[in-house]
């Protein structure tokens, strides 16, 4: 899509508010648009500071993500009275006229159009008829293509508030699994170049970044745009001088291949960290969710990391009350699931989504036993995260730390993604340290550390 060219001095001296709701993915994507709009004279509002711009990047992965958008978008419009409000995200992109019509909201942007979000606010800023917020009636401008239409990549680098950096490496999905929306939100998947991948990275090292996370919507599926493949890119970004760390955010187990994991197991970078979503540990839903591996698959991958990494944190995404998900097929999860030497869990309750071909799967699960499965697999999680860290106590482990505000405990990660909390020192920000491994915290998340 050509660039729209318009006079940025329109947003010169103006304050913008955020708010991101879903992925990392999205949170990378809302700090790289603060970071344009910096670039033309944006500043960041305080706390309690009204804004001039809002931006709200959405999420829409179930009902209830929907609804805490349209909660946000009421919330932002009346924290911000008077603000330019503009809406972007996966719920942008499903719902674009229902977001236009609320009111307060101004402008509501699509995938395809995401990358030029910035020249967008600009023009409609620039508008000689600029949208008055005394009249209730006019209604924000909805900018979407259909989901067939979506096809560009918009680059992402930044690490808002945070130490890590997360690289955005691919958009998108091919994988048309019956519960998800996310195909329909985002497209086609599709990617940057590894030479624009390395470019970013060898500009993060510049910027005096130690650690980068790759992220995506499937980045296993990187290199339809460019015919490269994923382990290409592991292995050119792992040749980047300056970066110390690099962790793979998400990544189908079919796409895990061994080859990628026998890379991470000698790789100069590459953390002994994965995050692998199974969805379910049934093969019979495994099916009915027309996912690209069985139960047998997955374990063989727990097992070749662990082989490989005994000392690996393995994070795992599963979805309880799917259509189909009789009690006998929840169980079998349960006791699959269980066996696994696996870190943690991340535990979703399915939800309900229009135009996804789950709904014509004749047995719904009753909410309140979607809340009984979560609350056993959540338990589970908490069991075996406890036991991970707790097998780490009295040793020790490289630590990235991260800046505490003033009177807070520091904190950071281990190599394998233990949480370290330690005294706060300001010349230890964004260092990596030998520390040795602790008891709990106050709280139970973390470990203390001693520094060596």
């Amino acid at each position: 899509m050509h660039r729209i060219m318009i006079d940025s001095s329109i947003l010169q001296g103006k304050k913008a508010a955020y708010f991101t709701l879903g992925c990392k993915l999205n949170f990378a994507e809302t700090s790289t648009i603060g970071l344009q709009l910096k670039e033309h004279g944006v500043t960041t509002a305080e706390k309690g500071e009204v804004a001039d711009i809002c931006v709200v990047n959405t999420c829409s992965v179930t009902e209830v993500a929907d609804s805490k958008c349209r909660q946000t978008i009421h919330k932002m419009v009346k924290q911000h009275p008077g603000a330019f409000v503009v809406v972007t995200g996966c719920y942008a992109q499903l719902k674009p006229q229902v977001i236009a019509d609320i009111e307060g909201v101004d402008l509501v942007v699509g995938s395809e159009q995401k990358g030029q979000i910035v020249e967008l606010i600009m023009k409609e800023l620039s508008n000689e008829e600029p949208r008055l917020k005394s009249d209730a009636n006019k209604k924000g401008i909805a900018i979407a293509v259909p989901t067939k239409d979506i096809r560009s990549f918009a680059p992402s680098c930044s690490h808002g508030n945070r130490t890590r950096y997360f690289l955005k490496v691919q958009d998108g999905c091919n994988y048309y699994c019956t519960y998800c929306t996310i195909p329909i939100a985002r497209g086609r998947s599709r990617n940057g170049s590894i030479a624009s991948m390395v470019e970013q990275a060898q500009q993060v090292a510049a910027e005096g970044g130690k650690e980068i996370v790759i992220t995506g919507v499937n980045i296993g599926d990187f290199g339809h745009s460019t015919g490269e493949t994923f382990f290409d890119l592991v292995k050119a970004l792992d040749a980047v001088e300056g970066i110390e760390r690099y962790r793979i955010s998400s990544i189908e187990p079919n796409l895990l291949t061994d080859e990628i994991i026998e890379y991470v197991a000698q790789s100069r970078a590459f953390m002994p960290h994965f995050h692998i979503p199974l969805q379910s540990g049934s093969d019979e839903v495994l099916k009915l969710m027309h996912r690209r591996y069985d139960t047998a698959l997955f374990r063989y991958k727990i097992n070749k990391v662990k082989e490989l990494m005994p000392d690996a944190f393995i994070g795992v995404d599963v979805i309880v009350g799917t259509r189909g998900e009789r009690p006998e097929l929840f169980e079998e999860a349960r006791e699959f699931i269980e066996s696994l030497d696996v870190s943690q869990l991340h535990v979703f309750s399915y939800s309900e989504r229009p135009g996804t071909k789950a709904l014509e799967i004749p047995y719904a699960v009753k909410p309140e036993v979607k809340h009984e499965r979560s609350q056993v697999l959540l338990a589970m999680s908490e069991q075996k995260t406890k036991a991970f860290y707790e097998k780490f106590m009295g040793t020790v482990r490289p630590v990235l730390l991260e800046h505490a505000p003033k009177g807070r405990q520091m904190h950071g990660f281990t190599d394998n993604y233990i949480r370290v909390e330690l005294p706060n020192r300001e010349e230890l920000n964004n260092q990596i340290v030998s520390v040795r491994l602790g008891g709990w915290n106050a709280k139970g998340d973390a470990l203390k550390g001693e520094l060596l």
